[in-house]
């Protein structure tokens, strides 16, 4: 049994006429009386009574009527409720961050998005690079904001660079260098440092330059968040790294640009490379300024 075959039916049931059913339904008059001929053999049963010009249903057909229209209008509604879907942006989006970006970067971008697509539903998630890529990779997680690139860890995945910002140096106000424009790192030898623990991506980023900079930092305080990190720069226990985003108007530190032009961060979004986006990912992804292929 065909659709086509059923649309034919309902339109001959409708007009009276096989004549008028065709006219309708864009074919020909015999390509018409032939698939209704296929469903009458494949029903068993007569649907119509051609009384020279003039068509009536049988009992049967009467009966097969309302089953067929409702065959019908339920494609229809199952066609109208994905068309809807394509083009609505509603429903759950699972965004990740990691710590050194989600408090800084997240909140006016989901602003934004949240006015434009009010029906979307959106949960953050906050962890660092590596269970946030094994969120992805599990399908529990549509997009992560990450510090790029992934190295090794990037094959499986789609990164879209978004920005690039300078990393800074973070002193106490009455440091001897707490004025100056520029720092470098190997100015900073003799100060206890304050980093981020191990597992953060920004520690990486914080110790590459020091190792630029041929220096071996003394580390003596680590956390997994940079305002404790900030806190104790301005009482005085040592100085640290953190990227321009971090930057708080702190009375008691100084942030001094690195003169190193690789001590910069790439913030970019992440997804599955080969999965088909939801909607509003997509749109989460447009918000962001990336565009898809």
């Amino acid at each position: 049994m065909e659709l086509h075959q059923l649309r034919y039916f309902c339109a001959i049931a409708e007009t009276g006429s096989f004549s008028r059913a065709a006219q309708q339904s864009h074919v020909s008059q015999p390509s018409l009386s032939q698939q209704i001929r296929k469903l009458e053999d494949e029903l068993g049963a007569r649907l119509f009574d051609r009384l020279g010009r003039t068509v009536r249903l049988t009992e049967l057909g009467t009966a097969f009527l309302p089953r067929a229209r409702a065959v019908l209008r339920d494609l229809e509604a199952a066609r109208s409720d994905v068309v809807e879907r394509k083009t609505s942006i509603s429903g759950p989006l699972y965004v990740g961050a990691i710590p050194t970006i989600a408090p800084y970067f997240l909140p006016p971008v989901l602003a934004s998005f949240s006015r434009k697509y009010p029906q979307a539903r959106v949960t953050i998630v906050e962890e660092i690079t590596p269970l946030l890529l094994e969120k992805l990779r599990a399908g529990t997680m549509d997009v992560a904001v990450v510090a790029l690139p992934l190295h090794a860890r990037s094959r499986e995945f789609e990164s879209f660079p978004l920005t690039a910002e300078r990393l800074y140096a973070v002193l106490p106000k009455r440091h001897p260098l707490g004025r100056r424009r520029t720092v470098s790192l190997g100015e900073l030898r003799d100060n206890p440092f304050l980093l981020l623990r191990d597992g953060h991506c920004f520690r990486e980023a914080a110790v590459a330059a020091c190792n630029r900079a041929r220096l071996n930092p003394n580390i003596v305080f680590e956390s997994g968040q940079f305002s404790s990190i900030l806190s104790m720069v301005a009482a005085g226990l040592g100085v640290s790294v953190v990227p321009a985003m971090a930057i708080e108007n702190k009375r008691q530190c100084s942030f001094i640009p690195i003169e190193d032009e690789r001590a910069t961060r790439t913030i970019g979004a992440v997804v599955l490379k080969g999965r088909s986006l939801p909607r509003a990912s997509e749109a989460f992804l447009a918000n962001l300024g990336v565009r898809l292929s």
